[in-house]
């Protein structure tokens, strides 16, 4: 039904799909507002009432409680078994596809391609039971790597973490897979922040940013963690963005702001709750997350620049077979999709 050219929801849809509806407006409303939220109450709390001791002793905490994120995190196994997470599972839907076992014996450093907007099925999959994966994959402890900067807002901080999620820095990483010889699988979603911007549906290339990506060979060498590349196919196509070509003033101003602050300022145009034209909820397309074979990597301490090349040129390869494998099942209105690496 549209009125003055915005197509709204059926009046009676069924409360499953309402569910699902409100499960990915939860997480993306925490992402957007939960932590400039607290910090306003947390202001208005100090300056306007007389529980001014509140945020006091939150900042206390914050400061005892700064270095968590590069520490192993606050994982809490409770919050990843929300139903809530397979709500958020079925409305796009995600599907999570391994491709072999992964041993408990070893540790494993997880790539996830592409990065998308906001990390859709590494999040779903990897940070939540919202598609099994602690069955799928039988004791092995996931913990998905972020940006510091996702831990420095009030409350967020600490409701993302419940996750799992951890910094994706090397102090963290190390921490993760220095702390058990097995069990242990780190999630990076390799392109970062920037390949966000050259995410766009519907294109005959997926970009991504992995020749310059080379930190995680080294720290897979350095404690001999096997490699396993991961495809999250339909990832791209779950939000429009602004046409922002490489070389456009718009994407030059968006390259500035994404070096200065971490995060990218994408323009974004998704649904609303009860409207489908604009907004910042993602479009219902599906997303298969495929995880690859391991490839083995032997534990080098101080691994060379020849070694670590050659294992990235591997890494590659095998990301490349995984994609050309599976974009006939998954990209069938578009079987000649190719990876543009950069």
């Amino acid at each position: 039904m549209k009125i003055f050219g915005i197509e709204y929801a059926p009046l009676l849809v069924p409360l499953e799909r309402r569910r699902q509806t409100w499960a990915v407006f939860v997480w993306i409303g925490s992402f957007f507002f939960m932590g400039p939220a607290a910090l306003l109450g947390f202001l208005y709390l100090f300056f306007f009432t007389r529980f001014y001791f509140v945020p006091l002793f939150y900042v206390a905490w914050y400061v005892a409680d700064i270095k968590t994120p590069e520490c192993g995190g606050r994982r809490w196994n409770w919050v990843r078994r929300w139903s809530l997470w397979k709500d958020y599972a079925s409305y796009f839907p995600v599907t999570l596809v391994k491709e072999a076992d992964l041993d408990p014996k070893f540790n494993y450093f997880i790539g996830s391609h592409p990065h998308g907007i906001l990390c859709s099925g590494a999040f779903c999959n990897f940070a939540t039971e919202g598609t099994n994966v602690s069955k799928v994959y039988p004791g092995i402890t996931f913990s998905l790597t972020t940006l510091n900067c996702q831990f420095v807002m009030p409350f967020y901080r600490e409701f993302f973490m419940t996750s799992g999620a951890v910094s994706a820095s090397r102090r963290s990483i190390d921490h993760i897979l220095g702390s058990s010889p097995g069990g242990n699988a780190v999630i990076l979603v390799v392109g970062g922040a920037p390949e966000s911007l050259d995410t766009h549906p519907n294109v005959d290339d997926v970009t991504l940013i992995l020749k310059p990506r080379k930190g995680f060979i080294r720290l897979a060498l350095k404690h001999g963690a096997h490699l396993v590349p991961s495809f999250s196919f339909g990832e791209n196509e779950v939000y429009d963005q602004v046409d922002n070509p490489r070389g456009s003033k718009l994407r030059s101003f968006q390259d500035y702001l994404q070096k200065m602050i971490g995060l990218a300022p994408v323009l974004i145009k998704g649904r609303g709750i009860f409207q489908y034209s604009f907004g910042i909820i993602p479009y219902r397309r599906p997303i298969t997350t495929v995880v690859g074979k391991p490839i083995f990597v032997e534990r080098t301490g101080n691994p060379s620049d020849e070694q670590v090349n050659e294992l990235h040129s591997k890494y590659i390869d095998e990301l490349v077979a995984l994609f050309e494998r599976h974009k006939h099942k998954y990209y069938p209105p578009r079987e000649h999709i190719k990876l543009k690496i950069l």
